[in-house]
């Protein structure tokens, strides 16, 4: 079903990630994925290659808090990869104290939203030579929680992390909503969806109290390749490939809030992030 295509990847070195990057190798994908540790890009890489050997999967490295990093590593693999059939977004974290980037950036922002938006415009050429193609981001329902204020993006004013996070997952709806506008003629679906509360790594290193009640909701959390499934029928269904501009969860659309169906939001969140994209 996926022989022959290529798979671009973050956050594929451990939960729905790594399940999925497995998963669509055993289809016949060859994996390029982006990773920030070493070792565990390494390793991934070899379990990759024991599965399913000989396809070339590879690893790039880059801290996509930083968006030089994420610009170079898109110059990389653009570089690299001929074609790319798929870029899957999907790093993410959530961060139980406000710090800021390099780029003045809040990290919640920055790696949960930014580095969709750097990372797809640096690969975008490829998707649409290589198309009919695919971008898939990883949102949230915690994106009902979210509320963008132009005023305030890098939550100076107040910073709570649940609603960080959210706002960052109402961004990747949004992202997602004027990606696949503007692509839409070019071969290129754009969705996004949720994997639901998934039992992963997720919220491990956001410190303080916040971690210890991350570890123990998790005690009620769907298994890893439950949360995967969606992310997967996304990159290799040919239905899901006549979609574009969705908000899916288990595989069936998604309920949206009235911000995350904004299309003037939406077109005005684009123009922010390619203003910080740019000065960057």
């Amino acid at each position: 079903m996926m022989d022959g295509k290529v798979i671009v990847m973050t956050g594929a070195t451990s939960g729905i990630g790594q399940i999925a990057a497995e998963r669509l190798a055993d289809m016949g994908a060859r994996l390029v994925i982006v990773a920030r540790d070493r070792a565990r890009g390494e390793t991934m890489r070899a379990k990759l290659e024991a599965r399913a050997p000989g396809r070339g999967h590879a690893v790039h490295y880059a801290d996509l808090l930083r968006l030089r990093h994420v610009k170079r590593v898109a110059r990389e693999i653009a570089a690299a990869q001929p074609r790319i059939d798929v870029l899957v977004n999907n790093a993410g974290a959530i961060f139980s104290r406000r710090a800021v980037t390099e780029d003045g950036l809040e990290r919640t922002f920055a790696l949960n939203h930014m580095a969709y938006f750097v990372l797809t415009a640096g690969l975008v050429g490829r998707l649409v030579a290589s198309a009919p193609a695919r971008v898939i981001n990883t949102a949230s329902n915690a994106h009902r929680k979210g509320r963008i204020d132009f005023d305030d993006l890098q939550s100076e004013k107040s910073y709570r992390p649940f609603v960080a996070y959210g706002t960052s997952k109402l961004c990747n709806i949004l992202f997602t909503r004027e990606l696949a506008g503007r692509l839409c003629d070019l071969g290129v679906m754009a969705n996004s969806f949720s994997p639901g509360f998934v039992a992963t790594r997720f919220g491990d290193e956001s410190g303080g109290a916040h971690a210890a009640f991350m570890r123990i909701a998790k005690l009620f959390a769907r298994r890893p390749e439950q949360g995967a499934e969606t992310l997967v029928w996304l990159a290799s269904s040919p239905d899901a490939g006549e979609l574009s501009g969705g908000y899916f969860y288990r595989s069936r659309r998604g309920v949206l809030t009235a911000d995350a169906q904004d299309d003037a939001l939406a077109r005005r969140l684009w123009a922010e992030s390619e203003a910080i994209s740019l000065r960057a």
